[in-house]
């Protein structure tokens, strides 16, 4: 903007630094200092694309630990400074652009720790020359904002002292589980933040890995993610869950646990190789077969799945062997990896699911499937009732949680003649139905587990 006359400020007014996403800051104005400085934490120093940037946090309002700003700015150079007190530190510094009133203008800002001080930013004359004057008796003469109205600003930003930036890395902020997620870390004092998986490209470098968000913005490092992958984006939803780990944020479930449930043959192989009871399973990919694979499970009535299916979807029960062969050979025709699977009768439409955080079952509840259907899917209309499992159930649980590599698991369990069996592994099982049922805060053990796990994490690096 071409300013045609100087602006009268006071000794301290409030600002804006939008390429800073602070919408709000208190200044200090001081023409005996020269360079304008801002105050920062967790300063880190990395280079992107060939050229060095500076990363930070700030608590942009005074006296407010809470409140929390990360921060990205492309570095322009490191400077000794030198304080009233004479003592000389190295700050970097960056540009911003300044809104003070009507004057809009990029300025230079140097980063460091202000907590001692009065104020989260000074503004310096190489600031203010030639654009500002200063009535050194008077505050605030270009506006004035009360502590609610600034809080205002940051709403949805606080986090305790010492709270951790955590990413839900999902689809649909809407979900049930997501919201609960946000909703639990918010109320444990951490900022959370709902990211797209979809909205997201990564930028594999060996100097300093990257995730941008939307296209433009890059994200800067989280202490900790939440993965919550819909089975129809695994592939691309693990890519950036590495990602985040290249980053060095701690991942709640990793990408290997993650891919290993999510490919049903596999997670089979390995529990199977583990001694973990499940049903009897088969697999082949040409149709002269068909014969022989429903003879390894024992005949009809047996179940054909998708390998791709997930809660209930591409799950068929065939009654009868001509049922069985004409389902199999259709579904080989479309080229679709399937599983056929021998059909549990006794457990009348009824399975378990263990959830597991942490290497033990929170919770669990009996599942029971709606009338003429065999699936007890809560998403496909079942019932659920909580239940106590024996000890043997329990151990399974956790046996197959472990072979995943998965610290939270929904484990599903079907009771059998011949005792429980390991129907499958989710790794972002649904929280509503457990949390109703069991009544229990099941997400607010998963931020709980993932305040205990970066807390180990800080200890060992700092060792």
């Amino acid at each position: 903007m071409l300013i045609t006359q100087k602006t009268v400020i006071g000794k301290e007014e409030w600002c804006s630094l939008p390429d800073l996403n602070l919408p709000a800051i208190k200044a200090r104005i001081d023409s005996g200092a020269r360079t304008s400085a801002l105050h920062a934490e967790n300063i880190h120093i990395y280079k992107s694309r060939g050229d060095q940037w500076v990363r930070f946090d700030i608590n942009p309002l005074q006296k407010d630990r809470r409140t929390v700003v990360h921060c990205r700015a492309p570095l322009v150079e490191e400077r000794d400074v030198k304080s009233s007190s004479g003592h000389t530190e190295r700050r970097p510094v960056i540009e911003a652009r300044l809104k003070l009133g009507e004057v809009v203008q990029t300025i230079q800002l140097t980063l460091t720790n202000r907590d001692s001080m009065g104020y989260r930013m000074l503004l310096g004359r190489e600031a203010m020359q030639g654009r500002m004057l200063i009535d050194p008796e008077k505050s605030f003469l270009q506006g004035m904002l009360s502590e609610i109205e600034a809080k205002e600003f940051y709403r949805g930003r606080t986090g305790k002292e010492g709270g951790l930036r955590i990413a839900v890395l999902a689809s649909n902020p809407e979900l049930y589980s997501n919201q609960r997620l946000m909703e639990a870390g918010r109320e444990r004092g951490h900022n959370m933040e709902f990211i797209n998986i979809q909205h997201c490209y990564i930028n594999i470098s060996a100097e300093e890995p990257e995730i941008h968000y939307r296209g433009t913005e890059i994200l800067a490092p989280f202490d900790a993610v939440i993965p919550r992958i819909r089975p129809a984006i695994t592939f691309y939803g693990c890519a950036v869950l590495r990602q985040f780990e290249m980053m060095g944020a701690f991942c709640l479930n990793s990408s290997i646990g993650i891919a290993r449930s999510r490919d049903k043959l596999r997670s089979l192989q390995m529990l199977a190789s583990k001694g973990v009871p499940m049903p009897v399973t088969s697999f082949a990919h040409s149709p002269q077969e068909t014969q022989e694979l429903i003879k390894m499970v024992g005949g009809a009535p047996l179940v054909v799945k998708l390998l791709t299916g997930t809660q209930g979807v591409g799950v068929v029960l065939a009654e009868t062997s001509k049922a069985a062969e004409s389902l199999i050979n259709a579904f080989k025709a479309v080229k679709a990896d399937i599983l056929v699977q021998e059909f549990i009768r006794e457990a009348d439409g009824k399975d378990l699911r263990c959830f597991v955080i942490d290497d033990k079952v929170v919770a669990a509840m009996q599942r029971i499937a709606p009338k003429g259907d065999f699936r007890a899917n809560i998403h496909r209309g079942g019932a659920a009732v909580e239940i106590k499992l024996t000890s043997e159930e329990r151990k399974i649980a956790l046996h197959s949680a472990r072979i995943m590599g998965l610290s939270v698991a929904g484990v599903d369990i079907i009771r059998s003649a011949s005792g429980p069996k390991v129907l499958e592994i989710n790794s972002s099982p649904g929280l509503e139905g457990i949390e109703s049922v069991s009544g229990m805060d099941i997400a607010g053990l998963m931020i709980e587990s993932i305040e205990k796990s970066v807390v180990k994490k800080r200890v060992k690096a700092a060792a």
